[in-house]
């Protein structure tokens, strides 16, 4: 591949609803500029751009690819991402590097939930957009109805759509498109302007008329030159157009049909012409030496900057890191510095990826993707730069991991595995968390939703060779106290030779300064104060594993006030025995009560869709704390207990048809009611005499 200047780069993300043919439009660009020999195919799992085992298996794209064309002597860096919802956190990382967006609309389906949040998304980043009617041959292809619905859903965001392209033909009968801007006909691929057929003249000059009228509103010599003579040369409606398009006011629309190559050159010039070079787009505000904000341009004699948006582990090929160079230019095998890790990196092995394929090259422009295999501690959302001049690029927001799995290893082999495993994962996914679960002693796996966790455990089989097993998550409860009590315990064994005894009388109550503390009110010598921490470690045993629910108390202070001892028989063993049991008997009087977490949520829905979201959040003992209305949208925001949560994302989405999502973050501790608790204690109370007859 030809060595290519930031200025002639495009970072183009395809971004859509899952099915609505990015991979084959990626496809299309790449057999079409002579990238491969033959046309991909998503059905036959013949594509490029979706290459991993799993990806070919389900027939649908589970990670963002790279697939870098050559045409019109510059380098198009399309971004293959994900459609679906569970797998947004691709989608995330490939705008967050990208300098513009093409969304993809079936021309059947029209605009749907992935639209909605790849347009979203695109608002966040900033990013100009084209927007592409995909697929026109398909049988019930509706170019107007599927336009007008772009249209609406336009009127309420910042960007206005207008037509860039007709399509000649519909359903079958699709062969080719119409330019409005230069006005001419181009059949099947593209290559070969002809005259626009006499039937399309008068719909062709209205629809042009719209888009002059859009380009003239970026630049006001374009505006009076419009006004005084009612039209534009080519030149100068390209360049008005590319104006609005950059400033983000206007996205223009194109048709397609790429699964058999039809209208792919227009759109090849149009990202071209239309979409900004990275140079074009506005400096990066990154934090420089002693944390104070540094501007970066994508410019060669800037200093020298790579973020990481992307890492793959596999224990064949080894880590593979994916970054764009945000300014300067890295050549092969240099050393440079992590500023996030605070460790020294060698750039062996600098490719340009294309699907899995690596094409060596020696040196990256600012503004290109690239990649380097090997690097010891980067993960994505690093910063690597010069260690005499440190900046870290800040990594964007990822949605929060809302979907949760209890794992746990299928054999003991993979039990010593099974932490670094999760712990690679999710250097890899940003949207992927595991923690350890104090309170039930499990080992927790959270993803955006149940296709992630599969994939994911899948991959963790086959890629890193451990078994994984997973179950419903426990809800990590916690026991408490609602009132005083006080107890005595004697522990007495004798068993030939010397024996144990200890004594011990406490008094319990509620506490909330603390999870715990433990105090004494001794006097006289009944009991020593040296047999005070042996009698704490047995009150802290019992805390941790819970008196009547299995569950870590806490909020409780402790007084030991009187005792016995014996001047031979006394063990700090015996008195550990003797606080454990005095603790417990004070807890059974002391009105004991089940605690369970309670999560603040956001929900944001349709406007249509809030009463039925509404009577659900009330069934899941939900207690609304108000709304807020934006754009046709509504956000509930409630306390809901997490046991009410455990599949949020699968009913959310199933209510509201894709179109809802939530957050959620641990807000408090509150009482479990009575008719809930009683089967959870009881549950409890036969595990623990199973145990016994085991």
């Amino acid at each position: 591949m030809k060595e290519y200047t930031t200025e002639y780069l495009r970072n183009i993300a395809l971004v859509a609803h899952g099915g609505a043919g990015k991979t084959m439009m990626s496809e299309a660009f790449l057999h079409f500029t002579g990238g491969s020999n033959r046309l991909g195919k998503v059905d036959d799992g013949s594509s490029v751009s979706d290459y991993d085992e799993e990806e070919i298996r389900r027939k649908i794209s589970l990670y963002t690819s790279v697939m870098p064309v050559e045409y019109r002597d510059h380098k198009v860096n399309v971004l293959d991402a994900p459609g679906f919802t569970d797998f947004i956190g691709e989608m995330i990382s490939a705008l967050s590097v990208a300098d513009g967006a093409v969304v993809l609309i079936d021309s059947v389906a029209g605009v749907e939930v992935g639209t909605e949040l790849a347009w979203n998304y695109c608002d966040t980043f900033q990013l100009p957009r084209l927007v592409v009617i995909n697929k026109m041959d398909r049988e019930n292809a509706d170019f107007a109805k599927a336009y007008e619905a772009i249209e609406d859903f336009a009127k309420r965001t910042s960007t206005r759509v207008v037509k860039a392209q007709l399509p000649l033909g519909e359903k079958l009968d699709f062969h080719g498109v119409i330019d409005l801007i230069g006005m001419k006909a181009y059949l099947g691929d593209g290559k070969t302007a002809s005259p626009i057929p006499a039937e399309y003249q008068s719909a062709a000059q209205e629809a042009h008329m719209q888009l002059v009228e859009a380009a003239a509103e970026g630049d006001d010599t374009l505006m009076e030159k419009f006004f005084e003579q009612g039209s534009l040369s080519e030149e100068e409606l390209l360049r008005g157009l590319k104006e609005v398009v950059v400033a983000g006011t206007f996205a223009p629309v194109f048709v397609s049909a790429p699964g058999h190559e039809k209208a792919v050159a227009p759109l090849l010039n149009a990202i071209i012409d239309l979409m900004p070079s990275p140079a074009e787009r506005p400096q990066t505000a990154a934090q420089g030496k002693n944390g104070e904000e540094e501007k970066l341009a994508y410019s060669e004699q800037g200093p020298i900057a790579l973020y990481v948006w992307k890492t793959t582990a596999d224990p064949f090929v080894g880590k593979m890191t994916y970054f764009k160079v945000m300014s300067g230019s890295i050549h092969n095998d240099v050393h440079l510095w992590n500023q996030t890790k605070g460790a020294d990196e060698r750039m062996a092995g600098l490719h340009i990826q294309r699907g899995k394929e690596s094409l060596p090259v020696k040196v990256a422009h600012a503004g290109d993707i690239a990649t380097v295999t090997k690097l010891s501690v980067t993960v994505t959302g690093d910063t690597l730069c010069e260690k005499n001049h440190p900046i870290i690029v800040p990594a964007p927001q990822y949605p929060a991991a809302l979907y949760r799995v209890a794992v746990h290893p299928k054999t003991q082999a993979d039990a010593a595995k099974i932490s670094p495993t999760l712990t690679r994962l999710c250097e890899e996914d940003m949207t992927l968390s595991w923690h350890n679960e104090h309170a039930t002693g499990q080992t927790i796996l959270q993803g955006m939703g149940d296709q992630h966790i599969d994939v994911v455990i899948h991959r963790a089989q086959t890629k890193f060779q451990v078994g994984i097993l997973i179950e419903e998550p426990k809800i990590p409860y916690r026991e408490g106290i609602t009132r005083k009590a006080s107890a005595q315990y004697r522990h007495k064994k004798q068993s030939g030779g010397s024996g144990q005894f200890g004594e011990v009388h406490l008094r319990i109550e509620p506490y909330h300064e603390a999870d715990f503390e433990f105090t004494d009110e001794l006097v006289g010598m009944n009991l020593s104060r040296s047999y005070l921490p042996p009698i704490e470690k047995g009150i802290h045993a019992a805390l941790e594993k819970g008196v009547f629910a299995g569950y870590p108390m806490s909020n409780v202070k402790v007084i030991v006030y009187d005792g016995k001892e014996h001047p031979v028989d006394s063990k700090p063993v015996a008195f550990e025995t003797a606080g454990r049991e005095a603790f417990k008997l004070a807890v059974h009087d002391a009105g004991p009560v089940l605690f369970e977490p309670i999560m603040s949520v956001r929900v944001t829905v349709p406007d249509s869709h809030l009463g039925d979201v509404m009577g659900d959040m009330n069934t899941r003992r939900g207690r609304v704390q108000g709304t807020e209305a934006e754009r046709g949208n509504t956000t509930v925001v409630a306390h809901v207990p997490m046991a009410e949560m455990t599949r949020y994302t699968t009913q959310l989405r199933s209510l509201t048809g894709g179109r809802g999502y939530f957050t959620m973050e641990h807000d408090h501790y509150d009482v479990v009611p009575q008719h809930l608790a009683q089967p959870i204690m009881e549950a409890h109370k036969k595990e623990m005499e199973l145990k016994k007859e085991e």
